[in-house]
């Protein structure tokens, strides 16, 4: 996602509102400074969840992509971020995707990377072949026609398979996100939050509660939105789903400062939500440009930044440090940046079913630049 949609009711086209129309047909050229190198809330203190969601790295290695650590020298994009503090890594699940990436069979050979090198495992269900936000929360193709009723079994079957499937391999996860940012529901139109009615997404989102906990009851439930601007937003959302008997284990909210606002509200979303609901609080996805220039023929999701953060090296670091430190100081036990491997390679593009040919709009934010070297200044801190 990522600007809170209730209000507004918009449609995105593409993740983190990429344009699906190219804007420019030429690469700009990179800025020559860039080419070198549990279920009650814990104490407040402590990020224990350091994450990235590196779900576009596995296509992005098999195409050949190199990743280089700050002195140049080309490692395992995990093992870089491991390097830099990361203990947590999410990766998202579609159902069907036309690509074949960031399915269940995609997930599960990842997962075991990730679990060889030490690192905890997030698993982001988006009930969907694409990509589901606030704008977009699209059935997958397979229980297109179902009823309230069958979407129930649905999740439920499909959660437990995952979840088992993982654990079977021995890469049970750590914590799983029963949707991804359902700031007015999911599994649409049976799932939407229509008249305050929250009676459809409460029954899909126990079914994927109860899935998770059937199959591993340690691995910790989040429920996503990303309404990190708006704590009226985040009160109508959280206490509609309790007021319906829902469980969840942690809070998840999406912030990204362009599109969220001042990252002094985005910390007293975080102090309410876990004093509300007594529960803990993560920064589910957060990111920064480290430029406004362009690396493909697909336009940036962000071009402009925020006050007193440029956009450079520093300044992406210094803005995801201050995401930190609020995080931190208002109870949140963890932050996750999205996509900081995600730099433009060809082939790697956004929309599943032409990954091919489409482009990249998160080149300037993630923590890799256009020739895979790391941001030297960036760090994820306890």
């Amino acid at each position: 996602m990522v600007m809170s949609d209730k209000e507004v009711g918009m449609t995105v086209t593409g993740p983190r509102r990429l344009a699906r129309t190219a804007m420019l047909l030429a690469a700009l050229a990179l800025p020559a400074s860039l080419l070198t190198t549990s279920t009650s809330a814990s104490a407040a203190g402590t990020l224990t969840m350091r994450g990235a969601d590196v779900s576009t790295a596995q296509r992005a290695l098999d195409l050949g992509a190199k990743y280089y650590d700050a002195s140049g020298t080309a490692k395992d994009p995990l093992d870089i971020l491991k390097g830099l503090g990361v203990n947590y890594v999410r990766l998202r699940v579609w159902n069907n995707p036309a690509s074949g990436y960031n399915n269940k069979a995609k997930v599960l050979s990842y997962a075991k990377q990730v679990k060889a090198k030490g690192l905890k495992l997030l698993v982001d269900f988006h009930y969907s072949d694409t990509w589901a936000d606030p704008g977009n929360q699209n059935k997958p193709a397979a229980w297109a026609g179902h009823t309230i009723g069958q979407l129930q079994t649905d999740v439920y079957n499909y959660t437990y398979d995952v979840c088992n499937s993982l654990k079977s391999q021995g890469t049970t996860p750590d914590s799983v996100q029963i949707g991804n940012e359902i700031n007015v529901g999911m599994l649409w139109n049976e799932g939407k939050v229509v008249n305050n009615d929250f009676t459809n997404l409460s029954l899909l989102l126990k079914s994927g509660y109860n899935a998770t906990k059937a199959c591993n009851s340690a691995t910790q439930v989040i429920i996503h939105t990303a309404d990190a601007d708006s704590d009226a937003n985040a009160r109508w959302f959280y206490d509609g789903i309790k007021a319906k008997g829902v469980n969840w284990d942690i809070t998840g909210l999406s912030y990204y400062c362009p599109w969220h606002g001042t990252i002094a509200n985005m910390g007293s979303v975080v102090a309410d939500m876990k004093s509300r609901y007594g529960k803990d609080v993560v920064i589910a996805e957060t990111a920064y440009p480290f430029t406004s220039a362009n690396a493909d023929s697909t336009a940036n999701s962000i071009t402009t930044g925020c006050s007193g953060y440029p956009l450079s090296w520093q300044g992406q670091a210094d803005n995801f440090t201050a995401v930190q430190n609020a995080a931190r100081s208002n109870g949140a036990i963890g932050v996750f940046y999205w996509e900081p491997t995600w730099y433009a390679v060809t082939g790697n593009g956004w929309d599943p079913a032409d990954v091919n040919n489409s482009g990249n709009g998160w080149d300037n934010m993630a923590v890799f630049n256009w020739t895979g070297h790391v941001n030297p200044n960036i760090k994820w801190t306890p």
